[in-house]
């Protein structure tokens, strides 16, 4: 549902037939409010600015743990690659988020409504050429919850990268990083 320019997006935690190239075809050139509430009509109307003021424009995808922000975000990803005629040259969204697995290894913890639960932000910076077709990106991120090294609640746990650690700590290769005597610490800590 649209609320003014916003759009209010409910995960259902499934796959939807509604991000087809056939739906973004459907939504591209149109208006926002001349079509159902979507992605799609949030990354058009932010696209249309664009190439109308030339001006810089931003999408803010906010929402709490398992909102469905990183997959409304490679939507809207897709979406700039498929008007812009940049799809063909690989997934954008695809390479941007290329880095994830290892951001979710050091910025990812259990939390009690979320066993994978980011605790980072993201700053995705898409970067277009005169004709408006993408010409690269980059992502930012910053951790959250710099506490959660010392402190986690009850029923939560640290982020998974000193798990990892721990359970890879008699694998040949970490001896020579000596990784031993730390590693003891952060269990008696965690």
């Amino acid at each position: 549902s649209f609320v003014g320019i916003v759009l209010v997006a409910i995960n259902p935690y499934e796959q939807l037939p509604i991000y087809g190239e056939d739906i973004i075809n459907a939504y591209s050139g149109q208006n926002m409010g001349d079509m159902d509430p979507h992605i799609f009509a949030v990354a058009e109307e932010a696209y249309k600015q664009m190439a109308r003021d030339e001006r810089n424009q931003s999408i803010i995808v906010s929402g709490e743990s398992g909102a469905g922000k990183t997959v409304s975000a490679k939507y809207a990803m897709r979406y700039f690659a498929t008007v812009s005629g940049s799809a063909s040259e690989a997934n954008v969204e695809e390479k941007v988020l290329a880095s994830n697995p290892i951001m979710e290894s050091i910025g990812n913890a259990k939390t009690t409504r979320n066993d994978n639960s980011s605790r980072f932000g993201k700053y995705i910076e898409i970067g277009f050429d005169k004709r408006y077709r993408i010409i690269g990106a980059n992502m930012r991120t910053y951790l959250l919850e710099k506490s959660r090294v010392v402190f986690q609640a009850e029923e939560e746990r640290n982020y998974h990268v000193f798990y990892q650690l721990c359970a890879s700590a008699a694998l040949p290769e970490f001896k020579t990083l000596r990784l031993g005597m730390k590693l003891k610490f952060i269990v008696l800590w965690d």
